[in-house]
This record gives C-alpha cells, sequence and structure tokens, in this order.
C-alpha cells in the first residue's frame, strides 16, 4: 500500500467539498446580484470554483484507488485536461458574454456607480 493515497484522498475530498461550497455561494449570488454584469461574475465563480477544483479533487481521488489499476491514470489525466480547458474558457465566455451584453444595451447596467468602459468609448478609444 502506497503511503500517498491516502494523502490524495484526503485532499480530493477537501477540494470536492471547496467546490460544493462555492457551488452554494455562486448559488445565492445568483440570485442576490442585482443585474446581469454581477450575476455573470457569479456565474464565472461557480464555473472555476465549483467546477475546477471539484474535477481537480475527483482527479486525485482517482489516483488513490489503487484498484482502478492503470485505468486510474487515465482518468486522472482526463480529468486534469478537462480543468485546465475549463479553467481557460470560461472566464472567457463570460467575458464575451459581458462584452456582448454591454454593447448591443441588452443588459441594463442599473445601479451604476462608475463606467469606465462608457468613458473610453466616448473618448474613441474602443470601438463598439
Amino acid at each position: 500500500m502506497n503511503l500517498l493515497n491516502p494523502v490524495l484522498t484526503i485532499i480530493g475530498y477537501v477540494l470536492v467539498g471547496i467546490g460544493a461550497f462555492c457551488q452554494v455561494v455562486a448559488g445565492i449570488g445568483m440570485n442576490r446580484f442585482p443585474n446581469f454584469f454581477v450575476r455573470l461574475h457569479a456565474a464565472t465563480i461557480c464555473a472555476i470554483g465549483g467546477s475546477f477544483v471539484p474535477i481537480i479533487g475527483c482527479s486525485l481521488i482517482a489516483l488513490s484507488i489503487e484498484e482502478f489499476g492503470v485505468i486510474r491514470f487515465f482518468l486522472a489525466g482526463a480529468g486534469f485536461v478537462t480543468a485546465v480547458f475549463l479553467l481557460i474558457l470560461a472566464p472567457v465566455g463570460s467575458h464575451l458574454l459581458a462584452k456582448a451584453a454591454y454593447f448591443s444595451k441588452a443588459a441594463v447596467l442599473y445601479p451604476k456607480a462608475v463606467d469606465l468602459l462608457e468613458e473610453d468609448v466616448e473618448r474613441g478609444e474602443i470601438r463598439e
């Protein structure tokens, strides 16, 4: 028996627990936040903290189960690759959603304290 397996299992369970906590916080944020743009921030937290972290945790748990044999390395590798793609693509997707909603005026930006993007568009530094 490898001594690293219980450590990987405990770390994996902790990461899955952190992911569940992030899902709950993001769900509360989606219900409580006032406008589309702030809710999109909560959705990105859900994608990163609520999906990326548990996938890494499940990959570590899969690595620790010796009964899986060689398959555990394929399971862990697929989980790590999926997590990396999610880490890259989730913020890009939410950025593009926010940009499209802002420039199409589909989402109302209220309440608004400061809109630096509007000032940059007025100065001509950014085109729509």
